[in-house]
């Protein structure tokens, strides 16, 4: 705990705003209720999601959740307490997304960017379960209504996936601007169009279409590796052919759903190496971005070392309605 409100006190201050405060305290309550929570320099925090918790960061299958809780508590006193919301749709945009953003590339700095996926994919998982489940009607990110699968999981991947696409250092930028102008303001307080302006003016013209389908559309991908195969060349190299099966989708309040056109969008195209001795995630042998059309595509590479694995959005930055065929296991 005292790690993760280090390292995101220090993320924060660098990217955001100075720390408004000149202490942080983190408070133990028991575990008749199991949630933490951020006030102004304090974060009380219960023993049942934290000061118990056996985690061995050593194991790679071992979440460290009271890093990330700390860390997701402490960026709120920026996200929801230097910059406040107005008391309407997507205003939870601000709060929560952002501090799940925020927790994200603290925890990036701790374990590394090979370490990521497992995390994006298990927001993913809480996204398309809450849509499955909505009784009421989905809305995009940009409308959130406390839709606590929209802003915490579905708000954490589209923020991940937009620094991957801008770049860390410009996405903090713009956000580093937006926060010089609405911290600590009084009504009328910011909303999400104002947040998403922002983003807009620090992104280029190839990636409006992005920031549209991200925040103001429910859109999904449909994308499966459907065939793979690899074989070892004369020179001691490898050339890898698979066929990636793609499509796009936008839906509406009520999940019915239409295919969009996906010629702007640049997929994440992997060929994966098998684990180390430890099983903890390792960089590809090759990642690329590739403009996919909807149905068949078929690619081939050539990668210096054995591939174990090929993949289609290795890293979970992409909505997709099913997320365990976006990977093929090589035989050689």
């Amino acid at each position: 705990m005292a790690a993760g409100a280090r390292d995101a006190l220090a993320y924060c201050s660098r990217n955001f705003s100075p720390y408004q405060h000149r202490q942080l305290r983190i408070l133990e309550f028991p575990r008749y209720q199991a949630f933490a929570q951020s006030f102004a320099n304090t974060v009380p925090f219960s023993e049942a999601i934290g000061f118990i918790a056996n985690v061995n960061d050593k194991d790679p299958e071992d979440l460290n959740y009271p890093y990330y809780v700390t860390a997701h508590e402490v960026a709120h006193q920026w996200w929801a307490h230097q910059v406040i919301g107005g008391n309407v749709q997507g205003s939870t945009l601000m709060a929560e997304a952002m501090a799940e953003y925020s927790a994200l590339m603290v925890l990036r700095q701790h374990n590394g960017p090979a370490a990521m996926a497992r995390f994006l994919k298990y927001d993913m998982n809480r996204y398309l379960t809450g849509r499955a489940f909505e009784r009421k009607k989905e809305v995009p990110l940009a409308l959130v209504e406390n839709q606590q699968y929209i802003h915490y999981a579905k708000g954490s991947v589209v923020m991940y996936g937009l620094q991957d696409a801008m770049g860390e250092a410009t996405l903090n930028g713009a956000l580093k601007k937006y926060v010089a102008a609405v911290a600590f303001q009084g009504p009328p307080y910011t909303n999400s169009p104002e947040f998403i302006g922002y983003l807009r003016r620090a992104a280029p013209d190839s990636l409006q279409p992005y920031l549209t389908d991200a925040f103001e559309r429910i859109t999904l991908f449909d994308n499966r590796v459907t065939a793979a195969t690899a074989k070892k060349l004369p020179d001691g190299r490898y050339q890898v052919d698979f066929t990636v099966k793609s499509a796009k989708f936008y839906a509406d309040s009520l999940g019915n759903q239409r295919p969009a056109d996906q010629t702007r969008d640049a997929l994440p195209i992997a060929v994966l190496a098998a684990l180390g001795p430890d099983k903890k995630p390792v960089p590809p042998l090759l990642l690329v971005k590739r403009h996919l059309h909807a149905g068949d595509n078929q690619l081939r590479f050539v990668v210096n070392r054995k591939p174990a694995a090929v993949a289609v959005d290795p890293d979970h930055l992409i909505i997709d309605r099913q997320l365990d065929d976006n990977t093929k296991d090589l035989k050689l």
